[in-house]
Parts: structure tokens; sequence; C-alpha cells
């Protein structure tokens, strides 16, 4: 198994940071392998925010679900899928440009994501942790005035960096599912009920398959926080639906 293989494979989220400082080589570094990411024809359709301020990193450790190793990171990056500055530049070279629209926030959605990875695989590399951290897609009016982000922009992902504990570097990481189901060659196969079973069975090996479904819908699927974060989305996908101008 070839280095590069072998920390994708072995690579686990990292909550808790020995507080040894990233240096600006380094950040460097994972900044300059997010930008050479794939992008969808070359546009780069994602902004990068650099979290330096740590009174703004400690409003995101609350805001995001109270959790207070935010704060601790020693690099906090927020990657913006970015329409806002197309939309813009189409006007500056006296373009007559359609809104945005849904199809253009799901590229720069998946173009932020993509730069997203690579700061995390590069990070990995030079032996400093990361964790992503999904709640900066939840509480929409906070985060957008928190950040400053005008009408075409949405905060994809967030990540945390940092030089991990020795409990975190041996915490074992979560078992993932089996390759064959995961994967489906050529079309979607719809998985049965004793296939589903199956699937889970390595959560299940202390609760009947009923018991830890029912505890894991009602912790993830069916909880505030993810009820907070849909309603959130849909008012950052508002201005990509309804067709109004962007506002100054």
């Amino acid at each position: 198994m070839n280095e590069i293989i072998r920390q994708l494979r072995e690579r686990k989220s990292v909550r808790a940071f020995t507080g040894q400082e990233i240096a600006a080589k380094e950040k460097r570094e994972i900044l300059l392998a997010a930008m050479a990411a794939p992008t969808a024809g070359n546009q780069q359709l994602y902004t990068i925010l650099d979290i330096t301020d740590q009174s703004l990193k400690d409003r995101l450790a609350v805001s995001c679900d109270n959790q207070p190793f935010i704060r601790e990171a020693s690099m906090v990056l927020i990657f913006c899928a970015d329409m806002q500055k197309w939309y813009d530049a189409f006007l500056e070279g006296g373009c007559a440009p359609r809104l945005p629209r849904a199809g253009d926030l799901l590229l720069a959605v998946s173009d932020s994501n993509i730069a997203a990875q690579n700061a995390v695989v590069a990070a990995e590399s030079l032996g400093i942790g990361s964790c992503y951290i999904g709640d900066i897609m939840e509480r929409a009016e906070e985060h957008r005035a928190l950040l400053q982000l005008p009408e075409y922009v949405f905060p994809a992902a967030m990540l945390c960096f940092g030089y991990p504990t020795r409990q975190q570097q041996e915490r074992k990481k979560p078992e993932r599912c089996c390759l064959e189901d995961i994967v489906s060659e050529n079309r979607y196969q719809r998985k049965s009920g004793q296939q589903l079973r199956q699937m889970f069975s390595k959560e299940c090996r202390m609760l009947s398959f009923e018991e830890w479904i029912r505890r894991f819908c009602e912790r993830k699927y069916n909880s505030d926080f993810s009820r907070e974060m849909s309603r959130s989305v849909e008012i950052y996908l508002q201005p990509f639906l309804d067709g109004k101008e962007p506002r100054e």
C-alpha cells in the first residue's frame, strides 16, 4: 500500500488538539493544495474564509452546536460556494448574465467540497488532523451576518485543523461499510430489508437492528439540529430559486 492510500484509509476526524500552532509555511501548503483541486471549468466556484479572529472562533464554537474544540483549533477554514464573484464579474465585463440558479449552487458546492477534501489530505500528509463541521450550514441568519455573506454565497463546509493529541492518534477509526454495500455496478440497486440489516450489522452488535436504527433516526435524522439545517439551507437556496436581483 502506498503512502497516500494508507493515509486516506487511516485518516479520522480529530476533535482534540495539542495546542501547537500550525506554521505559516504549512498553512500555505494546505491552502495551495485546496486551490489545486479539480474544479468545474477552472472556475474555482468557492471562496475560502480563513478564520483568524479568536472572538469569531469563539462565536462559531457556540453557533455550530456548542463544540468547544472549534475555538481551540489552530486553523479554521470555511469553504463557501461562491457564485457571487462570477455574477459580479459578468456585470463588470458588460455581460447580461442570467441570475444564478439552483444548479449553479450545486456545482459551486461540489467545487467547494472537493477543495476542502484536498485541504484535509494535504494536512494529513503533514501530520495535522482535521474535522469537518457540517453545522456551519445551520442558523443561516446568524452565520450570514457573522461572515458577511452576500446572496449568492453559501457556507458549504467548515474545517478545523490542529495537531492531534496522542489519544486522538490512537483512537480507533469508526468501521466503514463493506465495499459491496457501497459500490453498485452500472445502475442503482435499491437494497432489500435483509440487505440493509446486513449492511448495518457492524452497528448492531449490542442492539437489535430495530433498536439501533430507531435511536439513530431520533439522534440524527429527526433531531432538532437536522431540522434546523434543512430550514437554514432553504433560506440560502431562496435567492437561487426566486429569480430576484441580489440585494446590495
